[in-house]
């Protein structure tokens, strides 16, 4: 059967850096994000008898055998769970730049899990999807869910999930992504986690930050509070990224573009509007804020960055058919 799905990016609001277990993806900490709307993969996949091998296309080009190593272990788990024996075909049509830290991984693998469950006969749980989907990105566990996501870091296959924490979102949170630059990055998110893990001397401080902002943050959350959303957010990703310049050999995802941007979101802040930044592994920076400031904040960057290069993003829905 024929399955094709789509799923949208999220954006870590509380960060997911490292992990426990690289063959199953099991982080070290929790982690909590926001679904985006304007970001998404959508993957088509058909289990097919005459295939020797699995087969990849993403927006058009063939992938060879050993370049598809991640999404054959989820189609491998596909198989097992399925008791499924062909080889399948997928053919992925992304709609956010690849590698460049807006989560493309995420909206990739979260459809994957769908399209090739579904193309393989199996109806899962949102719970169990999330888990297939984490065998091929770690965020990707976090996108099989719409809104506010929280992932539990557990120990195993089975504790490691995410579950969503508003998947209808009942207040007026904005994200406004400035893509700064939206090419390949030269250090992939895997090989930059590692190292941080291995030889950041603040890393066990990381865990600790994590724990105190999952709680802070969840009770931002139920309190609809945009501000302290954003300020918690802004301060985690500040510590994510001291573990990459505190890594040896110390590296940084930021360039020129990137500290303009948090200097002019500083800036705004100091004239009384409330935005905030984040970036994942990558240089562009996503800014949260109260929907009411778009245009003023919009206004502000449009100089430095150009209006195109500000794409204006809300919670978006979870992983769904197409």
């Amino acid at each position: 059967m024929k399955v094709t799905a789509r799923a949208h990016t999220n954006i870590a609001l509380v960060k997911y850096w490292g992990k426990k277990d690289q063959q199953l993806i099991i982080p070290q900490t929790d982690s909590l994000s926001l679904t985006l709307d304007k970001f998404y993969t959508d993957t088509t996949v058909e289990f097919q008898p005459e295939l020797k091998h699995d087969q990849l296309v993403v927006d058009g080009q063939v992938f060879a055998p050993e370049q598809m190593i991640k999404v054959t272990r989820v189609l491998d788990r596909v198989r097992e769970l399925s008791n499924q024996t062909l080889y399948a075909s997928v053919n992925s049509t992304n709609h956010v730049p690849m590698a460049a830290g807006l989560a493309s991984s995420a909206s990739a693998f979260a459809a994957l899990a769908l399209s090739a469950s579904r193309s393989a006969g199996l109806t899962l749980s949102g719970r169990d999807l999330s888990r297939l989907a984490r065998r091929g990105s770690g965020s990707a566990t976090r996108s099989v869910f719409g809104g506010l996501v929280e992932w539990h870091a557990g120990h195993d296959d089975q504790s490691s999930y995410a579950e969503p924490i508003m998947e209808n979102v009942g207040f007026d949170i904005e994200m406004l992504a400035i893509l700064i630059d939206t090419k390949q990055k030269k250090i992939s998110s895997r090989g930059g986690m590692q190292s941080s893990v291995e030889t950041s001397p603040f890393y066990p401080a990381w865990r600790e930050v994590v724990a105190h902002d999952m709680v802070a943050m969840k009770q931002a959350i139920q309190n609809h509070d945009i501000d302290q959303i954003g300020h918690l957010a802004e301060e985690n990703a500040m510590r994510m990224h001291a573990l990459t310049l505190s890594a040896d050999p110390d590296y940084t995802y930021f360039d020129g573009g990137t500290i303009q941007a948090m200097n002019l979101i500083k800036g705004l802040r100091n004239q009384g509007v409330n935005c905030y930044y984040t970036m994942d592994a990558g240089p562009n920076v996503k800014v949260i804020y109260n929907q009411r400031d778009r245009e003023r904040i919009i206004n502000a960057l449009a100089p430095s960055f150009g209006v195109n290069n500000l794409v204006v993003a809300q919670p978006g829905p979870g992983a769904h058919l197409l």
